[in-house]
Parts: structure tokens; C-alpha cells; sequence
């Protein structure tokens, strides 16, 4: 893959890494960048990894939507749109609701789309150079790939509102107060501290962690009664697993289990 691509893409040793590769336009979604991400997650989602990184080039993760493509296309802007989320919306579903855990590593700062592509993770990772803008509203437009659903979900409806009317800027560690993220680390380490979640992540158990990911993501959709039936009917699968076995006799043995 050549490393003009606006996303780059891997598979290595079980771990996939998807990188936003325009660091000149702040990594910016336009319709190239927008179908290159479609493309690479549909080529990750099909290598089933074990685990998945989602990052940006250079200093800046995601700044959203691509405004100098909005400029030159604003005599069909809606169309323009239209055709940048007809892919994108897909596949980033596709990520994220992959049965690996997926891990973003947000290395600076991001607007607009970049929050649905930091936030779509199941561990979001931040550099504290890390900064989040909503931006939409500001240019008279709305949230798109997913961002109105991801951040909902992590500071609830009344929160996500306000972050997207008003577009205030939210530093790193703000962003942890609020638990838009899960841990924000020295801009130097991220590199290193995700791929240490990376190691964890793999020596774990990648049947619980699908079966996790269900039950969690669908969490809010489900009363009580079905949740416990759901739990019920992935509790009875794990048990027949033999992660569960390994897990289990690790356990009585006191050793680390070897899962397959």
C-alpha cells in the first residue's frame, strides 16, 4: 500500500492498525480519505484480527468533515456530503461492531467526525495534546458518522447538546473528567501505552470480549429481563468454551492462562 494513501492499513501478528494518513489537512474526511477508510476497515474487518488501533499521522488526529472540499463543492455541498457518507457510515459500523476489542489512540487534537472516529473505540487512548472541538453547528451543519450517538453514550444527552451547540474546547484532561476518554497519557508515550493495552488485550480470552462487546453496546437498548436472558444464553456459550476451561484451571493453579 503506498504511503500516499489517506488511510493506511495492516495486519500484523493478529493486530490490525488503521491509520487517518493526511497530517497536511489535519487528517481531514473528504471523499477520497472517506472511501480509503471504507475500504481499509472492510479489508480489517475481513483479516479478524484480535485486536485493532485506530490513529492519526503527525500531530493532529481527525479535524472532522473536509471544509476546503465543502468550499470547492458548496454549489452541490449536499450531494458532496452525501456521497462522502454513503461509505463511511457503513463501515464505520462495521468497526465497531467487530467482534475484537478496538482500541483508539487519539494523538492531538479533533473536531466533527473525528469525535465518531475516536470515540467508536472500545478503549479511547489520548495524547495530552489531545483537544476536542465539535465544530458542526458553527458552520450551520450536524453531526454525521455516528459523533451525536458515541458521545451521548459517554457524557449522556443534556452534556452532548451543549459540547455541540455551544463548540467549546475540551483539553485532554478534561475529556477524562468527563469520560469521554479513558486515559490520556504524555504525547511521547502513546505509542507505548497502546501497545501495551495492545499486549493485554491479546493475551485475553477473544470469545468473552465479543461476547462483552454485545452485551454492553446493547445495554441501553435492552430492559432488564432481556438483559439477564442475553446474559444468561453468552454465560452458557463462554461456559462451553474452552477459554473457560483454560481460564478456570489457570485459576486454581495460580498461573496467567494461556488462551487460545
Amino acid at each position: 500500500m503506498s504511503n500516499e494513501s489517506p488511510v493506511l492499513w495492516s495486519v500484523e501478528n493478529q493486530v490490525a492498525r488503521i491509520t487517518l494518513n493526511r497530517p497536511q489537512a489535519a487528517n481531514a474526511i473528504g471523499l477520497a480519505s472517506s472511501r480509503a477508510l471504507s475500504a481499509a476497515i472492510d479489508a480489517v474487518v475481513a483479516a479478524a484480527p484480535r485486536v485493532v488501533v485506530l490513529t492519526g499521522s503527525g500531530a493532529r488526529f481527525c479535524a472532522g468533515g473536509d471544509i476546503s472540499e465543502f468550499v470547492a463543492g458548496q454549489d452541490d455541498m449536499q450531494g458532496l456530503i452525501d456521497r462522502i457518507l454513503v461509505p463511511l457510515h457503513p463501515a464505520l459500523l462495521r468497526l465497531a461492531t467487530m467482534p475484537a476489542p478496538v482500541i483508539t489512540a487519539v494523538n492531538g487534537p479533533l473536531g466533527g467526525a473525528g469525535i465518531a472516529l475516536a470515540l467508536c473505540g472500545d478503549i479511547v487512548l489520548a495524547a495530552d495534546t489531545m483537544k476536542l472541538r465539535a465544530g458542526y453547528s458553527a458552520i450551520g451543519l450536524t453531526p454525521d458518522a455516528g459523533a451525536s450517538w458515541f458521545l451521548t453514550r459517554r457524557v449522556g444527552a443534556s452534556k452532548a447538546k451543549e459540547l455541540f451547540m455551544l463548540n467549546d474546547t475540551l483539553s485532554a484532561d478534561e475529556c477524562l473528567r468527563l469520560g469521554i476518554v479513558n486515559a490520556v497519557y504524555p504525547a511521547a508515550e502513546l505509542e507505548q501505552r497502546t501497545q501495551e493495552m495492545v499486549g493485554r488485550l491479546l493475551a485475553g480470552a477473544a470469545g468473552a470480549f465479543a461476547r462483552i462487546k454485545v452485551l454492553c453496546d446493547g445495554a441501553g437498548r435492552r430492559d432488564l429481563a432481556d438483559q439477564l436472558a442475553l446474559e444468561h444464553q453468552m454465560m452458557l456459550v463462554s461456559a462451553a468454551s474452552a477459554d473457560a476451561r483454560e481460564g478456570v484451571q489457570a485459576f486454581a493453579q495460580k498461573r496467567a492462562p494461556k488462551f487460545g
